[in-house]
């Protein structure tokens, strides 16, 4: 690609002052894949750029991670090194900005034991939970970002070469984060802004019950009393605006825990840490799952589900036009921060307390009496087609549509 490092030098500035919103004299801590290292340095050359006094990179090694189901003994994956969630902790009490940089192979642990697979994940969720509800909870910025690496673009694009499939990868994402412009970063801010209109939307309503139907759905998501919408931007309890997801094209909320009715059939594969769940349907009673099955991968959904007892209710439900730049692109990209943003969507596990009126300063027991989930696991998986469409039903029984025919069904 003629102008790669052009873009990636784009990619890096979207992701420091629109992603992250890094304020001058703010320290920035990434957590990176190591297949991962040209994009990391380009951030930290822009951070750096931007008045950063100190950026920290912890490397992950996915290959290591495999070695490790390969050889290591079944009893050591409650193993955790402690010092990297203390430090993690100690970099967020300071106030620095969090950026994960993944660069994950879809099948990393395909054919790997799902006991340990399953065990591992809790052990990693239960040990990195502190430190993510603090951050996630408004104290600092963070933002998700996952560039292509030569694997990912393998299972995209198999009929391409190595080196071909890798820059066709690159080429889709740099339009799919609206790189191909001029000016970027005006441009997201402009599409930031639609997102936060349809949220302000949505919060106004207070809209009793989510209804999707089509395409072997009907599903019926209570929402609590007082909850937000959000989407795009977030704000930190300091008041600094930051994207936690680049891309995004979706609005979200939390659902009632126990107000969650039907079946729900899934229409993206769900790339689980290295093992896919393909053509599977959940059916929900009182917000509790009572049914699954998959067409693949239906030990490892059922192990998700047996992460802890939150993990069988939702936590998040979310709007996406099947119209987006995402969902026209034609492709399943076996990674949820792209195709979440393809697809409506919802989400099994903890809820963000952000979507509830005064739900960051509730204690447990609080959260749990309005309607907010709590679980080690935080799992998309896609819900949305343009065969399935999605109804607000109101307090007074009234119907609003919402989304209609695979787009927006309302103007805001």
């Amino acid at each position: 690609m003629e102008n790669f490092n052009e873009m990636l030098e784009k990619y890096a500035e979207l992701i420091v002052k629109v992603g992250l919103n890094l304020q001058k004299g703010q320290r920035l801590h990434i957590s990176a894949d190591t297949n991962t290292a040209e994009l990391t340095h380009q951030v930290a050359a822009k951070a750096y750029q931007n008045g950063c006094p100190l950026v920290t990179v912890l490397w992950g090694d996915e290959d290591l991670r495999k070695i490790r189901h390969q050889y290591a003994p079944r009893d050591s994956f409650e193993e955790f090194p402690a010092w990297v969630t203390d430090g993690q902790m100690r970099d967020a009490k300071r106030g620095d900005a969090y950026l994960s940089i993944t660069g994950r192979d879809p099948e990393l642990l395909a054919g790997q034991d799902p006991d340990l697979v399953a065990l591992e994940l809790k052990t990693i969720a239960k040990h990195f939970k502190p430190v993510s509800e603090y951050v996630t909870n408004g104290a600092n910025q963070w933002t998700v970002v996952c560039p292509p690496t030569p694997k990912w673009a393998a299972k995209i694009f198999p009929d391409a070469a190595p080196g071909e499939a890798e820059e066709k990868l690159w080429k889709t994402l740099f339009a799919l984060c609206r790189l191909d412009n001029d000016d970027p970063v005006t441009v997201w801010r402009n599409h930031l802004e639609d997102l936060e209109k349809r949220q302000v939307y949505l919060t106004e309503k207070q809209i009793a019950t989510i209804h999707f139907h089509g395409a072997g759905t009907d599903l019926k998501v209570g929402m609590p009393d007082n909850h937000i919408w959000k989407g795009g931007r977030s704000k930190t309890k300091g008041g600094v605006v930051y994207t936690p997801n680049i891309p995004t094209e979706e609005v979200f909320c939390m659902p009632h825990k126990y107000k969650v009715d039907g079946t729900v059939q899934s229409s993206k594969p769900l790339n689980y840490f290295g093992n896919l769940i393909d053509n599977f349907s959940i059916t929900f009673s009182e917000g509790r799952v009572v049914d699954f099955k998959a067409e693949k991968g239906e030990d490892t959904l059922q192990k998700m589900l047996e992460s802890d007892e939150g993990a069988s209710y939702l936590g998040e439900v979310a709007l996406v036009p099947h119209k987006s730049p995402i969902s026209e692109s034609n492709l399943v990209f076996l990674n949820t921060l792209y195709d979440e943003n393809a697809a409506c969507h919802v989400a099994l596990g903890s809820a963000y307390k952000e979507n509830i009126q005064g739900g960051t300063e509730m204690s447990d027991e609080e959260a749990d009496a309005a309607g907010v989930n709590k679980s080690l696991i935080h799992v998309d998986f896609m819900i949305g087609s343009d065969q399935v469409d999605v109804d607000g039903i109101m307090p007074d029984g009234s119907v609003l549509p919402l989304i209609k025919n695979g787009d927006w069904a309302f103007n805001a």
